[in-house]
């Protein structure tokens, strides 16, 4: 129970560079004295949300995040080191030589102290992937944690697949870039984070490159099935920080992207408290 007097869950959507705005709302949450009963996170939401289970607060999250994001040299080393180093087997090998690997990414970017399995977060935590051989969304909350998180963020083109079991896993967002809906029942609040970025009127006078159209590509099919399901039945709480003029790579605008998530502070404690009136109301009737 929160110190409002419902119980809170929360989604963080899926979105790359600009999910450094779930921060912020997590440190409202802390500033409300919220716990959440439970946490669904796909992709960044899937690492930020995993980090918060685990013991992190708000605050923490964001010291860390600054210390990274804030110089450009140790970010870029970071990222240097996530890379996949695997022998070139094929001609697609040859064709990314960049490819990142999921969970050398982690290790590079959570904060130092992770647990291993989901059984040791302190709030209940559900990873949303995507089952390559299945084709269809795969819902983790048991078992090892960094392969989940990690097939999580597995963007195609850019981050390689991440084994798990029989099968593989890759980015959530291809089926579930907000999952509210693994929260339903969870809760008496379920509050939803929406950091995919539903346009961008950035002006320009040359074609995308080839990496950019795949993560946009992304982006628009993550921003459509969201709408779609936000339609049909949405969250009791929505917040969508002001991020669409960043793209999912944009690392190195993690100070914007922070003041736009600040920005939404008064949001999240206006959305709650709202949505615990609706309720008292309903409870009085």
């Amino acid at each position: 129970m929160s110190a409002f007097g419902y119980s809170v869950a929360v989604a963080l959507g899926g979105g790359g560079a600009r999910g450094l705005a779930h921060i912020a709302v997590l440190e409202a949450l802390d500033e409300l004295g919220v716990r959440p009963r439970a946490i669904a996170g796909t992709s960044i939401g899937a690492i930020v949300g995993s980090a918060y289970a685990a013991g992190f607060s708000g605050a923490d999250l964001r010291a860390h995040s600054e210390q990274i994001f804030g110089n450009r040299v140790r970010l870029a080393r970071r990222l240097l080191r996530s890379r996949a180093r695997r022998r070139a087997r094929t001609f697609s090998d040859f064709a990314h030589p960049a490819l990142v690997d999921a969970e050398r990414f982690l290790d590079a970017f959570w904060p130092p102290g992770m647990p291993e399995s989901f059984e040791e977060l302190r709030i209940p935590f559900i990873a949303v992937a995507t089952d390559f051989r299945l084709r269809r969304e795969a819902a983790i909350s048991s078992g090892p944690l960094r392969p989940a998180v990690g097939g999580s963020m597995a963007i195609p083109g850019l981050v390689r697949p991440v084994a798990y079991g029989d099968s593989f896993l890759i980015d959530g967002g291809l089926v579930n870039p907000l999952p509210y809906n693994h929260l339903v029942g969870r809760a008496d609040i379920v509050l939803a984070v929406d950091v995919s970025g539903s346009t961008s009127r950035r002006a320009r006078n040359r074609p995308p490159s080839p990496l950019e159209t795949i993560i946009v590509a992304s982006q628009i099919m993550m921003n459509a099935i969201s709408e779609r399901m936000i339609q049909e039945s949405p969250p009791d709480v929505l917040i969508a920080p002001a991020v669409n003029q960043y793209l999912a790579l944009d690392l190195f605008k993690a100070k914007r992207i922070f003041e736009a998530g600040d920005a939404c502070r008064a949001r999240v404690i206006e959305g709650l408290q709202s949505a615990a009136a609706r309720l008292e109301r309903q409870r009085r009737a």
